[in-house]
């Protein structure tokens, strides 16, 4: 069983940054394939980024892609999100996940609360 953790959320004026962190613990870290994804009030949730196992390839959402960047670090167990240029649309809880094939999630944190300003 993995348990993810997520931090790093706030509030943000349009343009500015925040850097999320997803914690794992309870499992092989460098096992899993890692994904960030949000959801907005009244909508569904959608995919954000995600990153292979250890780290070598990279996916973004198109809404997304050239303001955020998706690491990890296997010796931390830990995947980050940097996210950068952000605008009032990014505004969402934001959520971890973890899976064992690419593309697929088993496990899910709590989720962490972005919201940009204008």
């Amino acid at each position: 069983q993995v348990q993810l953790v997520e931090s790093g959320g706030g509030l943000v004026l349009a343009g500015g940054s925040l850097r999320l962190s997803c914690a794992a613990s309870g499992g092989t870290f460098s096992s899993y394939y890692m994904g960030w994804f949000r959801q907005a009030p009244g909508k569904e949730r959608e995919f954000v980024a995600s990153i292979t196992r250890r780290g070598g390839l990279s996916y973004y959402a198109d809404s997304v892609k050239g303001r955020f960047t998706i690491s990890r670090d296997n010796g931390k167990n830990t995947v980050y999100l940097q996210m950068n240029n952000l605008k009032p649309e990014d505004t969402a809880a934001y959520y971890c996940g973890a899976g064992l094939r690419q593309g697929y999630y088993d496990y899910w944190g709590q989720g962490t609360q972005v919201t940009v300003s204008s």
